[in-house]
């Protein structure tokens, strides 16, 4: 097969344990010459996942600018490979790593099993729909979140994406003036009302939840795909709530090559459950409204987690009003991050009034305390969406200077149009850099616990000009000392 006719390939490759990038990627090169192909179709480089945190492969998928993933051995077992070996077998599980890493997904293999020293590598076509990008992998810590990187006192947050200064007086007095009814059990109504009066949507298509958290536990609970797909990098809660809930996740990887947007056969066309962040986090993609509606399919449940769409000016490429699209449309919203209010607990689910009875039904009684069910009212009113609006502009001049002092570092780089409240960095060495930063006062999300990222990746929440200023200065010290 020529360049001409291959779409896109993906490189299964095996490694002893420190091998070096250098020989992986001569390995690579010549795999792909074999074949008449240029490195632009390597869309994944896959492995066994006990060496899918090898530094040598990571390195190597960076100077690709691919994700790698690591499948379980069972899986590579069960895969008809041309060259089995004995050796692997014993030491992997697995007869071939490289073969069966590149066919897992049901391609069409283009290059055999060619050997190095320490690896060895096989390429096969990406299979219809992109399937191969989307095979169960587990190798990252789902549970981990931005709350983990703050726990030490006395440092400058820009691991956690919740607005600074919040929640406002105005908000705060009003959760205050709750207290003196919390005898009374919570009774929804009144923010029931509000939130779909905010929307434009019937009462009958609400529901407010314990956070967005809850909503993902929720919908785990009550669905029972068949083929779920989870679009990555994106938010880990809905996979592991998925996974706790005994469904077998596949990954839709999507790539810093496109920005991390959106690809023509990124989802396969028998999922019968998507989940995708828009914006996302951590990428701070914005996806068109028209690119996400356009996943809808009859029998299919396409989620939609708006949680940092307050964040956009205008709130343009949201779902959260859209109807009468084939399937089911969930749409979640979050009041943590605009509102500061993660310790509350209050977001909410739109969706079909009939999905929204059975989500309904699968909560414990009183689900949502009378402060958070206030805080939904109120967060929905005139006052509150203005200011929220405010916000947004705000934060856009904010976005604009972190990304102008960014500019400033050769190594450091972000890849598409940020949109959100954060921002994605890629750097070398962005383990270290992110202890020096901690040890200089300042804590960011670590990226390799997301699907899709590994280690020479950061994410840093947008602030004020005065804290950027010091976090550059910061970052110009941390990264002006040599590195091992």
């Amino acid at each position: 097969m020529t360049s001409e006719n291959a779409a896109g390939v993906v490189v299964g490759v095996g490694a002893s344990s420190g091998v070096a990038e250098d020989e992986v990627l001569q390995l690579i090169t010549a795999a792909l010459a074999e074949a008449r192909l240029p490195a632009a179709r390597v869309r994944l480089l896959a492995t066994v996942e006990a060496r899918a945190a090898e530094p040598g492969l990571l390195r190597t998928a960076h100077q690709l600018g691919v994700p790698l993933v690591g499948h379980p051995a069972t899986e590579l077992a069960a895969v008809p490979v041309p060259h089995p070996s004995g050796e692997v077998q014993a030491a992997l599980g697995t007869p071939s790593v490289a073969e069966a890493a590149a066919l897992l997904g049901g391609g069409e293999l283009l290059v055999g099993k060619r050997k190095s020293a320490h690896s060895t590598v096989a390429v096969a076509t990406l299979p219809a729909a992109g399937r191969a990008l989307t095979a169960p992998v587990h190798a990252h810590d789902l549970r981990h979140h931005g709350d983990a990187e703050v726990r030490d006192p006395g440092l400058v947050d820009l691991a956690v994406n919740v607005r600074t200064g919040t929640p406002p007086g105005w908000l705060r007095s009003a959760l205050a003036d709750t207290l003196g009814g919390l005898a009374a059990y919570p009774e929804q109504t009144a923010a029931r009302t509000a939130v779909a009066a905010r929307h434009g949507r019937p009462l009958g298509e609400v529901l407010l939840t314990s956070g967005a958290a809850e909503a993902f536990v929720l919908l785990a609970r009550t669905l029972r795909p068949s083929h779920a797909v989870v679009v990555h990098p994106q938010f880990t809660e809905p996979e592991a709530a998925l996974r706790d809930a005994g469904v077998e996740v596949h990954r839709a990887l999507l790539s810093p090559r496109d920005g991390f947007r959106l690809t023509p056969g990124a989802v396969p066309e028998e999922a019968d459950l998507v989940v995708v962040g828009n914006p996302t986090n951590p990428t701070s993609v914005l996806h068109p409204a028209g690119v996400l509606a356009a996943l809808a399919r009859p029998g299919r449940t396409l989620v939609v987690d708006e949680a940092f769409m307050d964040t956009v000016p205008g709130e343009r490429e949201s779902l959260a009003g859209r109807t009468g699209l084939p399937g089911s449309l969930v749409v979640l919203r979050s009041l943590t991050k605009t509102w500061g209010l993660a310790g509350l607990r209050i977001g909410y689910v739109l969706a079909p009034a009939p999905l929204i009875a059975e989500l309904a039904a699968a909560q414990p009684l009183w689900p949502v305390s009378t402060p958070a069910l206030r805080a939904a009212e109120l967060c929905s009113g005139e006052r509150a969406l203005a200011e929220a609006e405010a916000a947004a502009a705000e934060l856009v001049a904010h976005r604009g200077y972190l990304l102008e002092r960014l500019a400033r570092f050769p190594r450091v780089r972000v890849h598409g149009e940020p949109a959100a409240s954060f921002l994605l960095l890629e750097l070398p060495h962005a383990a270290e850099v992110r202890t020096r930063l901690r040890a200089a006062g300042f804590a960011v999300r670590r990226g390799d616990t997301f699907p899709g990222l590994g280690p020479n990746w950061l994410r840093v929440a947008v602030r004020a000009p005065e804290t950027t200023d010091a976090f550059a200065a910061a970052l110009e010290r941390v990264l002006d000392r040599p590195f091992d």
